[in-house]
């Protein structure tokens, strides 16, 4: 009898070993929603595919590289809420009190400056706040918040979305497409790890963003373009458009590029597996690579270097990098990437 109850509680310990080791495994093979979001099968984190048809886009050199800015909020319940109104004008957002219809519990502390025109400088700044409900994305442009414990500004995207949901949507104005997915996150161009999911670029509208009456400044999976597309998108390239999935062919090698930096090397992998979504207009002779609120300063103090420039290792490896870049031309919502077989396998499941 006593070596049967051993028997019985040696199994009933195994068992919970088991157990313990099962779900630690599937947590392991899960992600968190915040950090990379979406459905494993969202644009954002659907690699390139094998049957992939790449078209020219013919991107020559730009005068500026820089980090196109988001901002990325948990908010919390017990943070006071504050009203969300439109910005008053592009050029000086704090202003007014045309609703959002929402109020959002923000920190009191929180400061986002306005735009400013001497010297000019009038940035994006897409964000997205994750509700205290851990799953709904309030998602607005021109983010601005210029009084501590004041309103916030920003135009907001409807509807509001789920992080759980394919993230397609959002408000990056240009395209349509969303604030949250895409961006590089901090940590991704300082860590030992390839980034996994799609990027988003700002090209100049003025001298590659293709417009007509027959395809007027977007394609899947934008939904739209920008309200001036018809008199300034004067690209002849018909595949090049706001919501274009630009990606380089497998058969350029990181190697040939000879780049200079790691983060230009993390980029060019993620180019290469992953491509990156048109959203919006440079608006001039620059490229913009959209990142988190952050990765400027980490970069910085990790490699020695800004992201943002003129000149130097980095301005020259993207450069090169946005010369080696084609239209995905069959990326469709049947053929995400391309279709065929994926360069990378698709992201694991959300943590619930």
């Amino acid at each position: 009898m006593y070596k049967k109850i051993i028997s019985l509680i040696l199994f009933f310990l195994l068992s919970l070993t088991s157990i313990g080791v099962l779900a630690q495994t599937q947590r392991q093979n899960t992600r968190d929603p915040w950090l990379q979001p979406f459905s494993s099968n969202s644009i954002w984190n659907t690699p390139i595919g094998s049957k992939a048809k790449y078209v020219p886009a013919n991107i020559k050199p730009a005068s500026w590289i820089a980090p196109d800015t988001e901002y990325f909020f948990r908010l919390k319940a017990t943070d006071p809420k504050r009203p969300l109104y439109t910005p008053g004008s592009w050029t000086k957002r704090c202003q007014g009190k045309n609703t959002a219809y929402i109020s959002l519990p923000i920190p009191d502390d929180l400061i986002i400056p306005d735009a400013t025109t001497k010297p000019y400088n009038t940035p994006n700044n897409a964000a997205a706040f994750l509700l205290p409900d851990g799953k709904t994305l309030v998602q607005v442009g021109v983010l601005a918040r210029c009084v501590q414990g004041g309103p916030i500004y920003g135009w907001r995207y409807f509807p509001d979305v789920s992080i759980y949901s394919d993230g397609r949507g959002g408000a990056h104005f240009g395209s349509g497409l969303s604030s949250f997915g895409g961006s590089i996150r901090k940590g991704e161009l300082t860590n030992n790890k390839p980034i996994a999911h799609a990027l988003k670029v700002l090209i100049w509208g003025e001298k590659y963003l293709y417009y007509s009456n027959k395809r007027k400044g977007f394609r899947y999976p934008g939904d739209r373009a920008d309200s001036y597309a018809a008199k300034r998108y004067k690209g002849t390239n018909r595949a090049l458009v706001q919501g274009s999935l630009l990606a380089i062919p497998p058969q350029v090698k990181q190697k040939s590029l000879k780049l200079k930096t790691i983060p230009g090397k993390k980029i060019f992998q993620a180019l290469q597996d992953y491509g990156a979504y048109v959203v919006d207009d440079a608006a001039w002779d620059a490229y913009y690579i959209n990142m988190e609120s952050g990765v400027l300063e980490e970069v910085k103090q990790a490699y020695g270097f800004s992201l943002s420039g003129n000149k130097g290792d980095f301005f020259n490896d993207i450069n090169t990098l946005f010369s080696q870049l084609k239209v995905v031309d069959n990326n469709s919502p049947n053929s995400i990437g391309g279709g065929g077989k994926r360069r990378r396998p698709l992201a694991p499941p959300l943590n619930q």
